[in-house]
């Protein structure tokens, strides 16, 4: 039997619209299949140390505009609070003997679809929290999302994809804890652990707040077994609580269900002799350190924090930016801080460095 589009015009124009249909739907399946493809390539042909290498000037950077990124909160958000230069913003981490994988919100969000990510830890970990959800919605600027925050705890998910990205906020991941005596900082104890369970991934960080002192010490008291004490050696304080931390590791997290990482320690840069330039905090820098060794050298913190990875049964993914970080002393709000009165050299202006850690963590995530 013939068939004729004169003879039956009707039936000729249904199957010439559902062939197009069908050719465009394959077409799409097709380049969104190939492009999932080459990111996995990408991510699988990066076979090399990516913590070591140095910064370099990329004029596509930086990765997302912080106008347009609702999740900035104003102590990160320098541009917004008056920070004049631009060039702190341009600068791309560079591997010695390879490049970082490009990050992809798309892929990171349909390889993660239904699924829960949890930062634990201080305000650097919020920083980080922060990169991420701006590096996620720079791809999907127009995606619904739902943002709850509660004491302690904040929550954003993508609801096209059911991705979550949680924060729950402590500065010590061992508890804290009011009690007749005062705040007691209990290096020994992690209760509140329990809150942890059930992620697909962590996301923990903790140095920042195990150094204050004064009135930004936020306990009266440490604990260790059943004995109080007035202070403690901060280092050797940190050694124990992390030593808690990973025997949590070890007792509570299954790894064919969830994923650990840590992000190392993040320098600070109000010293200036740690780069040559002594009497000079990070307040007007706007280039990074460009030598070949860093003149501070490694924290001791580092030293602790490796001592204790080494312990772990369980598989961790260490995040090493200590010194990838040190190098950047111009990246910091300095005084361009919507609520950190002074000089904060500490965190990090958003875009920046956490962008990088950012870079490190997704490459590490699906490599």
């Amino acid at each position: 039997m013939r068939f004729s589009s004169q003879e039956n015009p009707s039936l000729f124009f249904s199957f010439f619209f559902f062939l197009c249909l069908y050719t465009v739907s394959a077409y799409t399946n097709t380049s969104s299949n190939n492009g999932e493809e080459a990111v996995r390539r990408e991510l699988r042909s990066r076979r090399c140390n990516w913590f070591r290498g140095n910064w370099v000037y990329d004029a596509k950077y930086p990765l997302y505009d912080p106008y347009k990124c609702p999740f900035i909160d104003p102590q990160f958000n320098c541009k917004k609070y008056g920070r004049p230069d631009n060039l702190y913003l341009k600068y791309r981490w560079q591997p010695s003997s390879c490049s970082l994988p490009r990050f992809n919100g798309l892929y990171f969000l349909r390889k993660m679809r239904g699924k829960r990510i949890m930062f634990v830890g201080d305000s650097l970990s919020t920083n980080m929290w922060q990169s991420l959800a701006c590096l996620i919605h720079s791809w999907v600027p127009n995606t619904r999302y739902t943002l709850r925050r509660q004491k302690g705890l904040v929550s954003l998910t993508f609801e096209e994809y059911r991705v979550t990205l949680k924060l729950y906020r402590t500065q010590f991941l061992v508890d804290l804890d009011s009690e007749k005596v005062g705040r007691v900082l209990k290096v020994d104890s992690i209760k509140q652990g329990r809150l942890w369970r059930g992620m697909d991934v962590l996301v923990f960080n903790s140095w920042h707040w195990w150094t204050h002192t004064g009135h930004i010490q936020p306990w009266d008291y440490m604990e260790d077994g059943k004995r109080l004490y007035k202070d403690m050696n901060r280092l050797v304080a940190y050694y124990k609580g992390m030593t808690t931390w990973s025997r949590w590791v070890n007792a509570f997290v299954d790894p064919s269900k969830t994923k650990v990482f840590f992000n190392g320690i993040s320098p600070t840069h109000y010293e200036g002799k740690d780069w040559g330039e002594p009497m000079k905090t990070c307040k007007s820098q706007t280039q990074p350190f460009y030598g070949r060794k860093y003149p501070g050298g490694i924290p001791m913190a580092w030293v602790v924090l490796t001592k204790v990875m080494r312990r772990l049964k369980k598989p961790v993914h260490w995040l090493d930016i200590t010194g990838l970080s040190q190098l950047r002393k111009d990246a910091h709000p300095s005084a361009f801080s919507g609520n950190h009165p002074g000089n904060d050299c500490s965190h990090w202006c958003l875009p920046g460095l956490p962008d990088t850690w950012n870079l490190l963590f997704y490459s590490k995530l699906f490599s």
